[in-house]
């Protein structure tokens, strides 16, 4: 099983990824990551630590979004001068809906030092692309599809190649509004179906970005586990707050959201792992402490990524 977890660059994602780099590498996890802050010191530090651990990391140097999606000449610098002969951190290529077929090659040709990988999300000319690629000989690189802007007939232009599937299980919505329970993806055990090498997500985000968001009325506690029950199915719990009506008092609406995760653990039959993540939750209720929201989603994420590589252990066991 090749994971391919695809993060944007923000402050508690990158903290995420520092703290689970032994991890990603045990696991052969590539984390993708798309920078959206002008300063790189963060995300310098993150490649420290996966470097360090001998983890692999593809970081986009054409961002969709954030500070750097108009030029991310930066990014490149940046890896020129801090990994001239790590091979384990590579470069990645977004083609989105607005990049042009000369764009594409162009930045591939920047990037060429780099083993660049290419994301495809919403490109409208894979035919000219991949014949381009084959006429280049670099055909046989990685491509990168995010499921609902790359579909069947487009990735069908790259067979032969290294292909990854990246699908969103996260449906975002009003965190008053989530159900206790739905379901999330299959897609860790199904990606061979569908010809693929690998498979990624957006872990407990989802493919959405904004610079920033108001105050929250309600607290989310979102936590994945394999239902073993259900053929393997991953399913997602939120938990959610009760006192919802205004946005004040953040502190106590976490402490409803992180009592709701504690009696599901309390019942043994959540089906939750005891991760990491969830002994913090569980020291953070005994103290009835509340770390910040940035905080609570830095421990989903590494939950999440906690519960895929026990998965990946038991399936290859």
């Amino acid at each position: 099983m090749v994971y391919y977890p695809y993060f944007r660059g923000k402050q508690f994602e990158l903290i995420a990824i520092r703290e689970s780099a032994s991890l990603i590498a045990k696991s052969g996890f590539v984390p993708i990551i798309e920078p959206v802050r002008e300063s790189l010191t963060s995300l310098t530090r993150t490649l420290a630590a996966l470097a360090e651990a001998q983890a692999k990391a593809i970081v986009i140097t054409n961002p969709r979004h954030g500070d750097l999606r108009e030029d991310g000449r930066g990014i490149l610098e940046m890896l020129d001068s801090t990994y001239p002969n790590d091979r384990d951190i590579t470069a990645g290529v977004l083609l989105t809906s607005e990049t042009s077929l000369q764009e594409a090659i162009n930045e591939l040709r920047s990037d060429s030092a780099w083993n660049p990988s290419l994301i495809h999300a919403g490109f409208a000319a894979p035919n000219e692309l991949a014949a381009a690629l084959q006429e280049r000989g670099e055909d046989a690189r990685v491509h990168v599809f995010i499921d609902d802007k790359a579909n069947t007939l487009y990735r069908r232009h790259f067979r032969g190649s290294n292909r990854i599937l990246v699908k969103d299980g996260f449906e975002r919505m009003k965190n008053s509004a989530f159900p206790p329970l739905d379901n999330f993806s299959d897609l860790h055990a199904t990606y061979t179906d569908f010809g693929m090498d690998g498979f990624g997500d957006f872990l407990t985000v989802g493919d959405f970005y904004s610079e920033g968001g108001g105050p929250a009325y309600a607290v989310a506690i979102h936590l994945t586990f394999v239902d073993a029950t259900q053929d393997n199915t991953m399913r997602i719990y939120h938990f959610v707050s009760d006192s919802n009506d205004t946005p004040t008092d953040p502190a106590g609406k976490f402490a409803q959201a992180l009592q709701k995760l504690i009696a599901a653990l309390d019942t043994g039959t959540s089906g939750l792992l005891e991760t990491s993540a969830i002994t913090e939750f569980r020291e953070l209720y005994e103290r009835q402490h509340f770390p910040g929201l940035g905080h609570v989603k830095k421990l989903s994420m590494k939950h999440h990524m906690e519960t895929l590589a026990a998965y990946e252990q038991s399936a290859n066991a």
